[in-house]
């Protein structure tokens, strides 16, 4: 019969022994990250027992959420500009701000050889409706107001432009019909190295500004050592794989 201070002993070893408590993280995601984020998530959490809830939605939106009290603890936004206000508003922690993913547009459609590889779908105008996410929340839909006002085209389509109030409302517009083409953000339709389904033009990056997509600490977030696990492997080789799979850039 083992002795007090023998089973304490053992009780010790088995506490070391164990990985520090696994706990929850509140992520607030930019649309377009959701699905490679859930990716993500599921390998973070066999290798740290972190569990991530996540909430996404517009990056604007997602704003005024967080200035409003929501719980998050950690914010990856689809820009780099609204992390920077957060950090200067005293909402976030300094020094924590980092570029996880460049985002890539791209014009898709469900319909087979509907969108040609050099986007001249768009200048031959027989389509009824666009669709294009809101550019005053979603940065998806700023850089495609920005490639249309390149090719000349703003005038042209806007009439057919229709406004999805983030990027996964505009690439439910497209995939439903109620638009038979329209701007999304490359993750939503690609994988493995190639379009999912239909067709797409995978819109150059000249044609608009950078998505610089930066991930940030909020302040509820920078005394939870999980949060902090989480940004920091977002820059791991882990992350780095399924972005690359879901068509972003580091």
């Amino acid at each position: 019969m083992l002795s007090s201070r023998s089973r304490l002993s053992l009780l010790l070893s088995a506490a070391l022994a164990t990985p520090a408590l696994a706990d929850e993280v509140q992520v607030a995601v930019a649309a377009n990250f959701s699905a490679p984020l859930k990716a993500i998530g599921e390998q973070f959490t066999r290798d740290t027992g972190h569990q991530l809830v996540i909430s996404s939605g517009a990056t604007g939106q997602l704003y005024t959420q967080i200035r409003n009290g929501a719980p998050f603890a950690v914010f990856l936004s689809a820009d780099d500009t609204t992390p920077a206000k957060l950090e200067s508003e005293g909402a976030a922690v300094k020094g924590s701000r980092f570029t996880y993913a460049i985002g890539t547009l791209a014009l898709w459609s469900p319909k087979s050889g509907y969108v040609d590889g050099e986007g001249a779908v768009l200048k031959q105008n027989a389509f009824t409706h666009l669709a294009v996410a809101n550019p005053k929340t979603a940065p998806y839909g700023l850089a495609a107001t920005q490639v249309l006002a390149k090719l000349g085209l703003t005038e042209a389509v806007a009439a057919k432009r229709v406004e999805g109030q983030n990027i996964t409302q505009t690439y439910q517009f497209v995939a439903t019909g109620n638009a038979e083409l329209g701007f999304v953000a490359l993750s939503q339709i690609y994988q493995d190295g190639k379009i999912k389904e239909g067709s797409a033009w995978i819109v150059p990056a000249a044609l608009y500004e950078p998505i610089r997509q930066d991930a940030v600490l909020l302040d509820k977030g920078q005394e939870q050592p999980a949060a902090k696990a989480l940004l920091a492997y977002l820059k791991g080789p882990q992350a780095a794989a399924v972005l690359k799979a879901y068509g972003y850039r580091q």
